[in-house]
């Protein structure tokens, strides 16, 4: 398949101070003593109390979720069992397991929390994305050195399996490590109605390389 019969219908982009989908800012209201991806949540207006318990991994990959789905009549409740999902990032779940680690490093205050131990795999971001969404087909998660838009044009023509009747694939880049947010998500299929644009390096990289706004500190 060639990658000019892919199309782009989302793109969300978070980062540590901004929000963008489909390359127009999203305006988050910033609330004292809360996190950023908590703001980006109650801004929202969701009401997912499991998110509350996901490490931060997960909760950017939940919130660009949230964002693709925003304004559109896709529904997390309802099956898809013609889609997939496929992430990339670098740290892995660096985040959470130096978490755990601070849980275990002193035998004299030994207390490792299951609660933290679950999310000391980097693919569980992509089940908690399927879980909300109810998304049935295969969903991936792999390391790379750097965010590369070749990766990510590369595979989505594999992720997007005629054979296996995969119709829309997410698709994009999920970082999060040491406070330091980095998500890039699409939403890609081939029908070129309505489309936001087409599938290419050029594309992909736009929406990364997105000038960030000015902004207040939290």
């Amino acid at each position: 398949m060639k990658n000019d019969e892919l199309y782009i219908q989302r793109a969300i982009r978070i980062t540590s101070t901004d929000v963008f989908i489909n390359g127009t800012p999203f305006a988050i209201n910033k609330e004292e003593n809360s996190t950023w991806l908590t703001c980006i949540y109650r801004t929202l207006g969701v009401q997912y109390p499991k998110f509350f318990k996901m490490d931060n991994l997960c909760k950017a990959g939940f919130l660009a979720t949230e964002l693709i789905f925003k304004g559109t009549d896709i529904r997390p409740e309802e099956e898809k069992r013609d889609w997939s999902i496929l992430l990339f990032n670098k740290s892995s779940s660096l985040d959470n397991d130096q978490l755990y680690q601070e849980t275990i490093n002193d035998p004299n205050n030994y207390f490792p929390s299951p609660s933290v131990f679950v999310y000391t795999l980097s693919n569980i971001v992509t089940g908690e994305m399927a879980i909300r969404n109810k998304i049935m087909g295969e969903t991936c998660s792999y390391i790379t050195e750097k965010f590369d838009a070749d990766v990510l044009l590369e595979n989505a023509s594999i992720g997007l399996s005629q054979e296996k009747g995969i119709h829309h694939l997410l698709i994009g880049w999920v970082e999060y490590l040491n406070d330091h947010c980095d998500v890039l998500l699409f939403l890609v299929d081939r029908k070129s109605d309505g489309a936001l644009t087409s599938w290419n390096k050029t594309n992909i990289e736009k929406y990364f390389f997105i000038p960030l706004q000015p902004h207040d500190e939290l």
